[in-house]
């Protein structure tokens, strides 16, 4: 039976002088996320090198269930806010776990 658990990598970077509102934005979607009924994991971490860049490592049951999450009120929010803290375009990698046989 395939693996149909989708894990999302994505690297945020704020432009300087605006990490604290995007953090702020992004801390915003934890608790309505990983109450998600397809959400099993949705962390924000930040790079210890780089007060700008974030990185969202995040788990969900199947892309239904992300893009489901795409259509929330509160996801739509911050994706608006990125358009003034965004230093670059978002990087995401879309992964699905290789188990051997």
């Amino acid at each position: 039976m395939p693996n149909s658990l989708l894990t999302i990598v994505a690297r945020i970077k704020a432009k300087p002088g605006l990490e604290q509102q995007m953090q702020q934005d992004l801390l915003s979607l934890l608790a309505p996320t990983r109450a998600e009924s397809g959400c099993i994991t949705f962390d924000l971490l930040k790079d210890t090198n780089d007060p700008t860049v974030f990185v969202l490592y995040e788990n969900w049951k199947d892309q239904a269930a992300l893009d489901a999450h795409f259509q929330q009120p509160y996801v739509k929010r911050v994706l608006q806010a990125y358009e003034e803290t965004l230093a670059e375009p978002i990087e995401v990698l879309s992964l699905t776990k290789i188990d051997p046989l």
